[in-house]
């Protein structure tokens, strides 16, 4: 059973980055209720796409650097990433549908 990565600075760059899957990265923090209402979600996405494409978070408190990097204003905020890139963003809480969406059409 797959379970989302968690990011931090220090991993950033060889899990998102480096990585030749598309990548999924979820910015949340505990106190935020969308944020634990998409926590399910994120999850059941990491168990859809295992293999195909990578699934992390980033806890934009215990994080700060890296929320500030891509200017991540309100959350949950979902950013794709593919080849390095950031190819795709979605802000508040999304369906699965277009979650795993996002990551296979750029897998």
């Amino acid at each position: 059973m797959a379970k989302p990565i968690t990011i931090t600075q220090e991993n950033f760059r060889e899990i998102v980055i480096e990585s030749d899957k598309p990548v999924l990265v979820d910015f949340w923090a505990e106190w935020c209720g969308p944020c634990k209402k998409l926590g399910p979600i994120i999850d059941e996405v990491a168990e859809e796409v295992e293999g195909v494409a990578v699934v992390g978070k980033v806890d934009v408190d215990a994080e700060r650097t890296l929320g500030a990097m891509f200017q991540i204003m309100s959350i949950p905020t979902v950013l794709v990433f593919s080849g390095g890139q950031k190819v795709a963003e979605f802000v508040g809480v999304k369906p699965k549908a277009a979650l795993v969406e996002a990551l296979t059409q750029h897998a």
